[in-house]
């Protein structure tokens, strides 16, 4: 009795393997983003850039550490091949250091340095900066107005940088929606400006759900 239930389980397990693997809409997870599923068809990049970005970070946190070593605590996010550099460096000839060893990877469109100099961060500040980043990307989510998914938010002692392909309109909307929230010192705009036609453009070339 036992071996036959053994028997069956496994055979049913088999099954729904073999069904979720055969499944044409099974969504793919290719670099962070699900294609064939709906968080591609609300990201206003195209599934190349997405996997650019992707590799432009892991490229360059790789080369940063070859050459600065210990010194500083960078962050590097990439957006639609736009790359923001945060974080504390601790001599000034280091920023320019990073900044080419960033500039000089495969796809790199421009690279925005906000590094500051001076002494690396606390746990204490690096927690509140994750905190500030929380309470906007939230204030973003519950703003009707705003399709939170077009907006990455990046927070570097307690400055909050705003990227993402968004009108002027909405630029203008996430930075106010931005400024709003408690602890946060500045606001600063890493936008990709579109129309709205370029939006609606992008948005009739989004991928249908399965």
């Amino acid at each position: 009795m036992k071996r036959n239930f053994a028997r069956t389980l496994r055979a049913t397990t088999l099954a729904l393997a073999g069904t979720i693997a055969v499944t044409g809409c099974a969504p793919l997870l290719v670099g962070g983003a699900i294609v064939g599923g709906s968080l591609v068809a609300t990201d206003r990049r195209t599934s190349g850039a997405q996997i650019d970005d992707e590799v432009i970070e892991l490229k360059a946190k790789r080369r940063i550490d070859e050459a600065l070593g210990e010194r500083g605590q960078i962050s590097v996010t990439s957006y639609n091949r736009i790359v923001l550099m945060t974080g504390i460096v601790t001599e000034a000839a280091d920023k320019a250091t990073a900044e080419q060893a960033v500039g000089r990877i495969d796809n790199v469109q421009s690279v925005v340095n906000e590094l500051a100099v001076g002494i690396p961060r606390s746990f204490v500040n690096r927690s509140n900066d994750t905190l500030i980043t929380a309470k906007v990307k939230a204030s973003i989510v519950d703003a009707k107005d705003l399709f939170a998914n077009s907006v990455k938010v990046v927070t570097s002692q307690a400055v909050v940088y705003l990227m993402g392909r968004v009108t002027e309109r909405e630029a203008t909307r996430s930075a106010e929606v931005a400024r709003g929230v408690s602890g946060v010192r500045k606001v600063v705009r890493v936008f990709e400006i579109i129309t709205e036609a370029e939006l609606a453009n992008t948005a009739a070339k989004a991928p249908a759900k399965p």
